[in-house]
């Protein structure tokens, strides 16, 4: 078996029930031996703390991400009796609802400025406000939650191009036939056809921050909200 160094993660891809490929080398996973999949995210932290581990890497639309740890057996039954006698604990269960009602407080936190940010952004007429508050809450209600997989979750741009890109998305496939469109497989064909509808997205939006009148009863997006 290659030899594993804390500093350095082992790296490897299934290609069997106990067979992974490192690299261009077929390995065969030890007889002592197991695969624990990613779930548990204590157990993983102690699995990587033991320093010996090869890390179970899987491919899903050119995202490369971790399915799971192999590890000793007896590394993992350690590890689970320990984490399970500490779960066991009376102080662990009152520590743990301590935190989960603060990550609950932080995403209400974060859905209300989201919320605000579109709201912002939208700039409605006076006349269409309570729209722009109504439309500003379906996004956020769509887009904030955790594991959404939405713009929204993301830190890499400021909340505002966030809020931004969540409300033309939703526009996108509440308001156009974008769900519904055959289309081909060339490249950039797909990002093409959604900066065309992007585009008549923000067209509609300007009809309500201007707050002249036009058949609204007919439009879109005013359809898709009442």
């Amino acid at each position: 078996m290659p030899a594993i160094t804390p500093k350095e993660e082992f790296k490897v891809w299934p290609v069997g029930h106990t067979h992974y490929r490192h690299e261009n080398e077929i390995l065969d996973l030890p007889q002592d031996w197991e695969f624990v999949p990613s779930g548990d995210a204590l157990l993983t932290r102690r699995l990587k703390a033991s320093g010996t581990y090869w890390l179970v890497l899987t491919r899903y639309k050119n995202k490369i991400s971790s399915c799971g740890l192999c590890v000793p057996k007896a590394v993992r039954a350690e590890a689970q009796a320990r984490i399970n006698a500490e779960r066991a604990d009376p102080k662990y269960q009152k520590k743990l609802e301590a935190s989960r009602e603060y990550r609950a407080k932080k995403e209400t936190e974060y859905a209300d400025t989201f919320e605000q940010a579109i709201f912002q952004f939208l700039n409605f007429a006076p006349r269409w406000r309570s729209l722009a508050q109504k439309l500003a809450h379906a996004v956020a209600t769509h887009a904030t939650p955790v594991g959404s997989g939405t713009v929204a979750r993301t830190k890499r741009i400021p909340i505002e191009q966030r809020a931004q890109a969540a409300l033309i998305a939703w526009m996108r496939h509440q308001t156009t036939s974008y769900d519904q469109m055959d289309i081909g497989r060339a490249k950039g064909e797909r990002r093409e056809v959604r900066h065309m509808l992007a585009a008549k997205s923000r067209n509609i939006l300007e009809k309500y921050r201007s707050g002249e009148d036009f058949d609204f009863e007919h439009d879109p997006l005013y359809r898709a909200l009442t």
